[in-house]
């Protein structure tokens, strides 16, 4: 799978990843249409960045809705999200706030490092909940994560503890340290911008 693949797709879904559960819609009622529309867009954005233009072009903007997002994590997330994390969820709401959860499997995270008796990740094991709340925006080709709250099997948990799990769940052979909060990071596709409101995102290429 290409990088630029691999980054649209993690773009997708990268607010399940640092955001926390308040999705307004349920893993019943989501539907195989919403999974194919946003398949469809994902693979429209993928063939933009992929195409010869030029700054002068008019730029191509590709709207979705969270659910979208959801469904689409929900019937295709055993192929492009990483191995441990399951059922993401997420939720837009206005001002470009995100908010989601998933299931992290945190045995492999726990198992990456020598851990002291103060590191909340030494006493969690197996299957947990992880949500988190915060701001994604995207300017000028960079993205960034900002972070606002985070908890862990309900527990609230420090920045420093959430950006662990990033990192271990976003790394790949291009960015071996994934994503840094609060960090900007360049937009995979030729992507210049993200413009996030209450329910919705728009790509603009």
């Amino acid at each position: 799978m290409s990088a630029a693949v691999q980054g649209v797709r993690r773009l997708a879904v990268t607010a399940g990843l640092l955001a926390c559960f308040a999705a307004e819609a349920t893993a019943q009622d989501l539907t195989q249409a919403e999974a194919d529309s946003m398949r469809a867009k994902v693979a429209f954005i993928i063939e933009t960045g992929d195409s010869l233009r030029g700054p002068a072009m008019p730029a191509v903007h590709t709207s979705f809705t969270d659910r979208e997002v959801n469904a689409y994590s929900k019937f295709y997330g055993p192929t492009f999200l990483p191995p441990g994390i399951t059922d993401p969820r997420v939720a837009i709401d206005a001002h470009g706030r995100v908010t989601a959860r998933g299931i992290f499997d945190l045995d492999a995270v726990r198992r990456a490092r020598k851990r002291d008796w103060l590191d909340p990740l030494a006493y969690v094991a197996g299957a947990v909940e992880v949500t988190a709340a915060g701001f994604i925006s995207g300017s000028d080709g960079l993205g960034v994560l900002r972070f606002e709250s985070a908890t862990l099997a309900g527990v609230s948990i420090p920045k420093g503890v959430l950006q662990e799990l990033v990192r271990y769940y976003t790394a790949t052979a291009q960015r071996p340290n994934g994503f840094g909060l609060d960090e900007p990071f360049t937009l995979p596709a030729k992507i210049r911008s993200v413009v996030l409101d209450h329910g919705h995102a728009t790509i603009v290429q």
